[in-house]
């Protein structure tokens, strides 16, 4: 009889060693997508825990920082925005760089911050910085609709905004910046494990990374040798394809953001490779 019990047993989950760089075993996301949701829950629940305002502060960080660039870099800078109306021009570029940059410094610390759950079992670990990234869509959510209302305001004041069918690439630049965000913060994850300083650096890092992306300038105010090194910066053709589908001024091509999106993916599949092998020992080095 327990012969028969054991010949009937079936495992749910085979735990087997990755037998090369590229054995990535993505379709594990799919079979524990549940967890995933899970962790989502977790993320947004753990974020609005003990605060008095709660997802307001989704509202009031994106208004906050456009005043501080409408004065610093509009007012006193005199930054160009490309005949735009300064403060809708810096809450386009914040609306979506807050999302890449969220992604970027959430996911950087994935190892580090969920070291206690990753050594009691077994789970996919990349499950952790895909609910993160899926987790920063509520908070984009929430920006953009804001985002959109002033937008409109604007719009029906006749200030003379031109909206075009770059609108239905929007979906595309979103997918691009958590692709992205996704990747380099992976990436940057695997190598804390080890050199635990560069957690110091990342935040400084993406504010850096931000000065060199056209979030609080158009490309049109740089010269033609300008314009072709920054938009190498796979960043900056999503951000200012973003702006000229709502304001139709603007230096993007369905080129330059083919490009990001190659580079994006080429980025993730590194970070992803990297994670896998770094997630089978990070436990004797974190």
């Amino acid at each position: 009889m327990m012969l028969q019990n054991s010949s009937e047993e079936q495992w749910s989950e085979i735990i087997t060693p990755k037998k090369s760089w590229f054995d990535l075993k993505i379709d594990e996301l799919w079979r524990y997508r549940d967890l995933i949701l899970l962790f989502v829950h977790r993320d947004f629940v753990s974020v609005y825990k003990q605060t008095i305002l709660g997802p307001l502060w989704h509202v009031i960080q994106p208004l906050f920082t456009t005043l501080v660039f409408l004065v610093v870099f509009g007012r006193i800078a005199g930054l160009s925005t490309d005949g735009q109306p300064a403060f809708l021009f810096y809450m386009c570029g914040v609306t979506i760089w807050n999302y890449f940059a969220s992604n970027l410094n959430k996911t950087s610390n994935t190892f580090v911050a969920n070291q206690a759950v990753f050594g009691k079992v077994y789970f996919p670990r990349l499950t952790v910085p895909v609910a993160t990234v899926i987790t920063g869509l509520f908070s984009f959510a929430i920006q953009f609709v804001l985002f959109l209302i002033i937008y409109l305001v604007f719009y029906f004041r006749g200030t003379g905004l031109q909206p075009n069918l770059w609108l239905l690439a929007i979906p595309l630049f979103v997918l691009v910046m958590a692709i992205l965000g996704l990747g380099l913060g992976i990436i940057i994850s695997s190598l804390t494990t080890k050199y635990r300083d560069l957690t110091m650096l990342v935040s400084f890092g993406v504010q850096l990374f931000m000065y060199v992306s056209p979030v609080i300038y158009p490309l049109s105010s740089l010269g033609p040798k300008a314009q072709f090194y920054m938009q190498l910066n796979p960043v900056a053709p999503i951000i200012e394809g973003f702006k000229y589908a709502f304001f139709g001024k603007g230096v993007v091509s369905i080129g330059s953001v083919t490009y990001s999106l190659i580079v994006a993916i080429l980025v993730c599949i590194i970070g992803i490779t990297l994670f896998h092998r770094i997630e089978k020992t990070f436990m004797d080095t974190v």
